[in-house]
């Protein structure tokens, strides 16, 4: 785990900046209502002396003075506090909006899917205190303690003095101690990521798990991670409760050697501390009132400490995934008009990386109305290549050409509007069946293209027809009858590239030879067909193979 020794991250200084104007406006104003306490205090302090000395007239205007100033300190906080949460949930949504659009338009991500949604999902909240509580805590601490030491100075040097020995002393120490609190966040920050991504890897083998009858291994293993983070977890608090103790001991001996001096100096027993003139009764008590103000918003900040160490762990975490090299897919993603021109693809002497290793494409030449098998056993980078004439993956060397046109960046969007991509697990979003296959709500003929595709007889099996959910918690469906629904939204788009990333994988040869099928048909309407296979019968049925390179040798001699 990496240390970093700058004291600000990249991405915390961004978001700073972001947030200056709304901390400016929301910190000033709650100085503001820290100042105020004074009036306050001198109401109070009046009202009391009024009280002892038998003048009770002017008790009730200092009464009101003392609820008027409370009720605007009050409103004053309320709304600088408003303004600080709706800034930070702005620029957290920002934040997280850039994330997964940075990760999601990159060819390989640079962490796992689930340390990005631990950090997108749980450690990017954590900034949340750090910006509406350590921030605006530090602009009080700067302001509020010093005017209310002024004014103690005013009144008697001897309490000014205590609180101007205690006060310096806390900061100091809270120093230290955020020391330990965020190498403890970084600790925790790390766990929950690794806890993450142990649930998903679980999760996505839960049926080899349950064949293997590891259930109880699978659950020793989530048990001890969760253990971990349990303690990662109790050490953040204990470095917190730390730190909050140590204020308090302060602030507590502070206060209290002010009230011992107020209270010996208003019994006749010390005779120095002030300006001349003995405490007075309004003096003394307006002391006692201003001490633990005084240490307010020191407790304030340090009650926030820790919300600086956790911000600081997650920022650190966000400036090492930001710092991450990765190839951006080409293109913006977004709609475009489909690219003119013959569905013909040529690929010459072309490579991609993947995992930093360069891969091998095939020389091929594909054209409208035929279906051609991508041929290679599993790990040759048929999946590679496919990415790569979809235009999801840059060619790091060689050429690429769809429809006559170079495929880089300037034309990857309007290829990617004329072709449907099959990939081996298909992914069925929460929306109704209908929906899934006519996004565009054109109107087309969803009924002939689902015949087309051989999948009419699966909609009537479903409960309800073509308003059915199949995602999430949907009906569902099995794979290969999945890959007939993506049949059947080629023929409605009108895609004229098909790409698929063995479709007949995990299928028994009946519901194969209708997805082939399905597939022929397509190209017999003019489509180019690309299926990326290892399945000799597939291969057989097809118009003609073309091999991964190194690998014709090898597929021939089977």
């Amino acid at each position: 785990m990496s240390r970093r020794s700058s004291p600000k991250s990249v991405a915390l200084a961004r978001i700073e900046t972001a947030a200056r104007p709304a901390l400016k406006r929301a910190s000033a104003v709650m100085a503001l209502g820290g100042v105020l306490w004074p009036v306050q205090a001198g109401a109070a302090a009046y009202s009391i002396q009024s009280w002892a000395q038998g003048h009770p007239e002017g008790l009730m205007w200092a009464a009101l003075l003392f609820i008027a100033v409370g009720a605007i300190r009050a409103l004053l906080d309320h709304w600088a506090g408003g303004v600080l949460f709706r800034m930070a949930d702005r620029l957290i949504s920002d934040e997280r909006h850039a994330l997964l659009a940075r990760e999601s338009g990159r060819v390989e991500q640079a962490v796992s899917s689930a340390s990005l949604a631990a950090l997108a999902a749980q450690k990017l909240p954590l900034l949340t205190p750090y910006l509406t509580r350590y921030r605006p805590a530090m602009t009080r601490v700067m302001v509020v303690p010093l005017v209310l030491l002024v004014l103690t100075f005013s009144v008697s040097w001897a309490a000014g003095l205590v609180l101007l020995v205690a006060g310096p002393l806390i900061p100091v120490f809270m120093a230290l101690i955020g020391i330990a609190a965020k190498q403890a966040s970084e600790r925790q920050m790390v766990e929950i990521g690794a806890l993450n991504d142990l649930l998903i890897d679980r999760l996505s083998a839960l049926a080899d798990i349950r064949l293997l009858d590891a259930t109880k291994q699978a659950e020793t293993d989530f048990e001890d991670r969760a253990e971990g983070l349990r303690h990662r977890s109790m050490a953040v608090l204990r470095v917190a409760f730390l730190s909050s103790t140590v204020l308090e001991l302060f602030s507590a001996i502070g206060v209290a050697m002010v009230a011992v001096y107020v209270g010996f100096s208003l019994l006749g027993e010390l005779q120095f501390g002030t300006w001349g003139a003995e405490l007075t009764l309004y003096q003394g008590v307006f002391l006692l009132l201003l001490a633990p103000e005084y240490f307010q918003p020191l407790r304030d900040l340090a009650a926030a400490w820790h919300d600086r160490a956790a911000a600081l762990a997650v920022a650190d975490e966000m400036d090492r995934l930001e710092a991450t090299d990765g190839e951006a897919v080409p293109g913006d993603g977004g709609k475009a008009a489909p690219l003119k021109g013959e569905a013909t693809i040529a690929c010459r002497s072309a490579y991609v990386l993947r995992g930093g290793q360069p891969v091998a494409l095939p020389d091929l030449t594909l054209m409208p109305g035929k279906v051609v098998a991508l041929c290679g056993p599993s790990g040759s980078g048929k999946t590679s290549c496919l990415l790569a004439l979809a235009g999801l993956v840059p060619p790091s060397d060689g050429e690429i050409r769809v429809a006559d046109r170079t495929l880089d960046a300037t034309t990857a969007d309007a290829w990617r509007a004329r072709l449907t991509f099959i990939p081996q697990a298909v992914h069925m979003p929460d929306m109704t069946l209908r929906r899934f296959l006519d996004p565009d709500e054109t109107g087309a003929d969803i009924d002939a293209a689902l015949k087309a595709a051989h999948a009419d007889r699966i909609v009537t099996a479903l409960p309800d027809g073509l308003e059915t959910r199949l995602g999430e918690t949907g009906a569902g469906v099995s794979g290969g009858e999945a890959r007939r629904f993506l049949v059947a939204r080629a023929i409605l788009r009108g895609a004229d590239v098909v790409l698929a990333d063995e479709p007949t994988a995990d299928l028994d040869p009946d519901t194969a030879a209708i997805l082939i099928a399905s597939l022929r048909a397509l190209a017999d309407k003019g489509a180019s067909v690309l299926i990326a296979t290892h399945d000799p019968q597939v291969i057989a049925a097809l118009d003609r193979s073309v091999y991964m390179p190194d690998t014709a040798a090898t597929e021939g001699a089977q």
